[in-house]
């Protein structure tokens, strides 16, 4: 099987560069491994000298392709579980999920869902564009990666089916900024007049109906309509994401009923998941990387919620790295979650200190990723290294529409928490 990865898809130099250990190259046919370095912010660094100086390739591993899923199970619980805890690793289905949970505990949701962010189309010449939005803007406008033979320069336009097209209206770092243009709307005009009570279109609508959902790299078929609504949690309502947060893949009505019937509180986050979720760290050092930038939401029902458990002595479960994300990103800020919202390029390493999540309910992850990174800083890198192991030789099924991992906080190192 040919695997496109986040190094290939930009058809990136030669030898460890242009090359994973996941698998072949194939043909540049993806950008998104570029994503979002105009929201980025370096790494955060110096807990202790061993933390500076981790090498990314201490979080690189061989990976079978075969274990690689291409689809998702036949029902959405049909998934294998790794319990990963101080008594050591435990195999296990995800049936048994509310086994593992408590009474007065609180799962937390990230609500996200994933737009359907990939787009074909061509310049006025004829030649072929490829679009990823990135962020959706107010105005109609958005942030996108486009791949062109050669780059569209600011005031040109990019068309689509049915008359409709994007004006490009420069770039910001490695994305493009556009603005959505309805037929027959004409882009120097739409730049100097006000649309006043004309409304402008609406671009999530015209994603809905002209995009593409954008699979990961790594999925090798063209997306189809069992895609369509696997790749999208049952319980997700808040457009923006690019790429689906798989932890909460598994989750159907059924199980949400019986976790609520064990006396488990639910809330949610949203965190819009960007195309860098899948951005390899390409640095030698684990702190040179580049954090890619993402904008979440807290609402005060979910910061009341885990306020209830931790008063009643229940543990902060996150479903999904994103969600982790999302609470000790608004935690970082001032020692205690807060409501509200805003961009985090938090990049959780070795040695963080967690402020609120005690357990983490996730996927297996890509080699060398800042998400393999961030669940070796909660449960351990000995720890992890052992259980993704064990994963590979028993025949777990990897990423977004593979099995799935419940591990409790285990930091072999506990330092100051760096601030973003």
């Amino acid at each position: 099987m040919v695997l496109r990865t986040f190094l290939d898809v930009l058809g990136r130099g030669d030898g460890a560069r242009g090359r994973t250990r996941t698998g072949t190259l194939s043909p540049a046919s993806d950008f998104e491994s570029d994503a979002s370095t105009n929201f980025a912010t370096r790494a955060v660094t110096g807990y202790y000298s061993r933390i500076f100086m981790l090498r990314t390739d201490e979080f690189d591993f061989e990976l079978p392709p075969e274990l690689i899923a291409q689809t998702p199970p036949a029902h959405r619980s049909d998934s294998r579980l790794l319990i990963v805890n101080r008594t050591g690793l435990q195999d296990s289905h995800f049936t048994t999920f509310p086994d593992w949970l408590d009474p007065g505990d609180v799962l937390v949701f990230n609500d996200t869902r994933v737009i359907k962010a990939r787009l074909f189309g061509h310049k006025p010449s004829g030649g072929r564009v490829e679009c990823l939005v990135e962020r959706v803007l107010p105005g109609a406008q958005a942030l996108v990666h486009l791949r062109s033979s050669h780059a569209p320069r600011p005031n040109t336009t990019v068309l689509f089916q049915d008359g409709w097209s994007l004006l490009v209206l420069g770039r910001e770092a490695d994305l493009f900024r556009v603005r959505l243009l309805a037929p027959g709307e004409d882009g120097v005009t739409a730049l100097h007049i006000s649309h006043g009570s004309q409304p402008f279109p609406d671009l999530l609508a015209w994603l809905e109906r002209y995009g593409q959902l954008p699979l990961p790299p790594y999925i090798a078929h063209a997306p189809t309509a069992q895609d369509e609504q696997r790749y999208q949690t049952v319980y997700a309502s808040k457009d923006g994401a690019v790429a689906a947060p798989t932890a909460g893949l598994h989750f159907d009505s059924s199980m949400l009923e019986r976790i609520r019937a064990r006396g488990v509180d639910i809330a949610t986050v949203t965190l819009h998941v960007g195309a860098g979720t899948f951005q390899p760290v390409r640095a030698e050092y684990v702190q040179q990387h580049v954090m890619h930038g993402e904008w979440y939401d807290i609402p005060l029902s979910t910061v009341q919620a885990i306020a209830r458990a931790q008063a009643r002595g229940g543990r902060v479960i996150a479903v999904g790295t994103t969600s982790l994300r999302a609470l000790e990103s608004s935690a970082a800020q001032t020692g205690e979650l807060q409501a509200g919202s805003g961009e985090t390029h938090l990049f959780i390493t070795p040695g963080y200190q967690f402020r609120v999540v005690q357990r983490l309910f996730t996927n297996f992850h890509l080699p060398r990723s800042t998400l393999l990174m961030l669940v070796s800083a909660f449960a351990g890198q000995k720890r992890v290294r052992e259980a993704y192991q064990h994963a590979i030789d028993q025949g777990y099924r990897f990423f977004s529409y593979g099995d799935a991992v419940l591990m409790d906080l285990m930091p072999e190192i506990q330092a100051p928490a760096a601030e973003e």
